[in-house]
């Protein structure tokens, strides 16, 4: 088994066929039945890994072909990734949460929200026009659409900012523009979520610092 590349919370390694997610930090075990409940409710509506079997804060998957987000976008493709993010995002937000055991009764229009998406966490074909997989669903909840339209184009912004200007196939795909108020509290929200389970892991660790400063640059954007 190898370590693959573009696993960063948790040790993620595979060997072709099988991959292999060790669940690290605060709640792993939790994070780990989480997900595999997630994924097995989606097995027959959306292009997720099938799961093999979750033990021990491991969860064992059925290996998925496709490129890694990231890699076309820094390939020059980040106009047809984000449009292939945004038609598969509106197939996530169409499935009702409580399929895969996600009722919220605060909120009673929330959607399935995958909890980190973007590409990041998509797999495609290598002319990127379709997603081929949605990857690490351990944050999935019942929410409002605009998490993930939010973390998305934070994605794209922290990590591929020459590419800020195809973020518009992304919403002329998915087919509404959040305003910029609600989608930059939406990043900010998650920032902190993140910047919480960092301190929980690490106290004053390096994750701690890098997500402070993450936090203080998307506290600084503008429209």
């Amino acid at each position: 088994m190898e370590l693959l590349p573009h696993s960063y919370t948790n040790r993620t390694t595979g060997d072709g066929a099988i991959v292999i997610k060790a669940y690290q930090g605060p709640d792993a075990a939790r994070r780990c039945s989480h997900e595999a409940g997630v994924l097995r409710a989606l097995a027959d509506r959306l292009p997720v890994p099938p799961v093999l079997d979750s033990s021990d804060g491991n969860l064992h998957l059925t290996f998925m072909a496709g490129v890694h987000g990231q890699e076309l976008i820094e390939a020059g493709l980040a106009e047809q990734v984000l449009r292939a993010c945004g038609q598969m995002l509106r197939r996530i937000h169409a499935i009702d949460p409580a399929l895969a055991h996600l009722e919220d009764q605060d909120q009673p229009y929330a959607v399935l929200v995958h909890g980190d998406y973007g590409p990041n966490n998509v797999l495609l074909d290598p002319a990127a026009q379709e997603v081929t997989a949605i990857l690490d669903w351990e944050w999935a909840h019942a929410g409002d659409r605009v998490e993930d339209l939010a973390w998305c184009e934070w994605i794209v912004r922290m990590h591929h900012p020459r590419s800020i200007s195809a973020l518009a196939a992304l919403f002329e795909a998915y087919g509404s523009v959040p305003a910029w108020s609600a989608r930059q509290r939406a990043m900010i929200a998650q920032c902190r979520a993140m910047l919480d389970l960092c301190e929980r892991w690490q106290p004053g660790g390096e994750s701690v610092r890098q997500w402070q400063h993450r936090l203080a640059v998307t506290e600084s954007w503008t429209d």
